[in-house]
């Protein structure tokens, strides 16, 4: 007899990132905090991931956010971040889709004009400003984690490109960032595939080379991302634009230019001497797609200058859905799911929705 399990999507974009939101469907994860409950999915229940962002039900160039109760009494939801490269800390297109989808779904209830909660990743507690009208969420504002310049204009030479001038941030992940320019791109969506495949190249050249290490968390895996950077255009005083793109993964570029990277660019901004509190940067994608940086703080960690930031953009909701899991399909595993599906458990019914 076939295995049949449902649970409840809300799939949404920011920026052309589609962020699948698990509403339903799941049982409670072991874990004191949201970052146990990631860890546990990371390490004995990676088959909610490998499900979603694959086919027949996904591809890699999806995002999937659990949502689950908070840990935190100050959080009105928790959710665990899964990619095709893993279970990233945070991220900033995905915590815009998350908080749409709290409210949309009524887990927080809209209220005209701005309004504030929390949400509760697993890097911590998230700050949401959100911008409703006429019953819309119009716009969302998340704290972008605490960034910082680790290496300034080094050198690598890669196979086949030559010598390359990098710099690292740490935004929520480590990022090398490039000028796009002085690799050939203008940054158009015709140059997605070279995009890709350089990225890559370089990537593995410099994890080739080198590892990094952050300043509390400590070894967090090889150099995953690359950002390529276009030439600023300053729009106003204390605004710029620039086009920019996000590789992620072998083969994988970001619809969104990433808020991450955004942030990681605000970094490298600072650490030049070229913001003043309260700057904006608007990185615009190969879409066309933008969110926008705002430089709001700094502070020192040891040796670091870590700049404080918020990211705006915003999110559509695209469906609302049930997946019927048959375990029955052969292009289904199911093996590491038993343990954690359920069609009893929604988290809108633990919030009382």
């Amino acid at each position: 007899m076939n295995t049949i399990h449902t649970i409840q999507l809300m799939d949404t974009h920011a920026g052309g990132d589609v962020s699948r939101i698990v509403t339903g469907g799941i049982d409670l994860l072991p874990g004191a905090t949201v970052r146990e409950q990631m860890e546990y999915l990371r390490d004995d229940a990676d088959g909610l991931r490998e499900l979603l962002l694959t086919e027949p039900y996904g591809i890699a160039e999806m995002s999937v956010d659990l949502l689950v109760p908070p840990c935190d009494p100050q959080a009105v939801a928790g959710y665990i971040i899964m990619e095709v490269m893993g279970y990233p800390i945070y991220s900033g297109s995905n915590t815009l889709c998350t908080a749409t989808a709290v409210l949309e779904s009524g887990i927080v209830a809209k209220q005209e004009g701005v309004q504030h909660f929390k949400l509760e990743a697993p890097a911590g507690l998230v700050n949401i400003e959100a911008t409703v009208k006429n019953g819309v969420v119009e716009a969302v504002t998340c704290e972008g984690l605490p960034s910082y310049i680790d290496t300034y204009r080094a050198t690598i030479n890669v196979p086949d490109i030559g010598e390359v001038t990098y710099s690292i941030a740490y935004s929520g992940g480590f990022y090398a960032l490039v000028e796009a320019e002085a690799l050939g791109f203008k940054l158009v969506r015709e140059e997605e595939r070279a995009l890709a495949d350089c990225a890559y190249k370089i990537v593995e050249a410099i994890k080739a080379e080198r590892g990094f290490s952050h300043y509390t968390l400590g070894d967090v895996g090889p150099l995953p991302f690359l950002h390529f950077m276009g030439p600023e255009e300053r729009i106003a005083e204390g605004y710029v634009r620039s086009r920019s793109t996000t590789y992620v993964h072998p083969g994988v570029i970001c619809r969104s230019t990433t808020g991450t990277g955004t942030s990681a660019r605000l970094a490298l901004m600072h650490y030049e001497g070229r913001l003043a509190l309260g700057d904006k940067l608007e990185t615009v994608s190969l879409r066309e797609t933008g969110f926008i940086g705002t430089f709001t703080g700094t502070h020192t960690e040891g040796a670091y200058q870590v700049v404080e930031n918020t990211i705006t953009g915003r999110s559509y909701v695209l469906a609302k859905s049930d997946i019927v899991i048959n375990c029955g399909d052969p292009l289904v595993y199911c093996g590491n799911l038993h343990h954690i599906l359920s069609d009893r458990h929604s988290f809108m019914a633990e919030s009382g929705q």
